[in-house]
């Protein structure tokens, strides 16, 4: 597991300072190097068509590195297995 978390944190977009919600948009714009305002309508947007917006939305707060480097994700799974009997 831990070379997957490896893989994303190679990626090198991180979840952004300018959070509405989860800095999805934001950490998109910065890697972009746009105005984030245009990451968040063409997020809008998207959510205006048929399919799992919210959910994509879902799945990259968890999965994208906060600016620190931490995981949603990896750090929910590690304190589960240390809650483990």
């Amino acid at each position: 597991m831990n070379k997957f978390f490896s893989i994303i944190r190679s990626i090198g977009l991180k979840r952004g300072p300018q959070r509405w919600l989860g800095g999805v948009c934001g950490g998109i714009a910065a890697k972009l190097n746009v105005d984030v305002a245009y990451v968040r309508v063409a997020f809008l947007l998207f959510c205006l068509l048929p399919g799992p917006a919210i959910v994509v939305y879902v799945l990259a707060w968890l999965l994208l590195p906060a600016q620190d480097g931490s995981i949603a994700l990896e750090s929910f799974l590690q304190e589960r297995g240390r809650n483990r009997p």
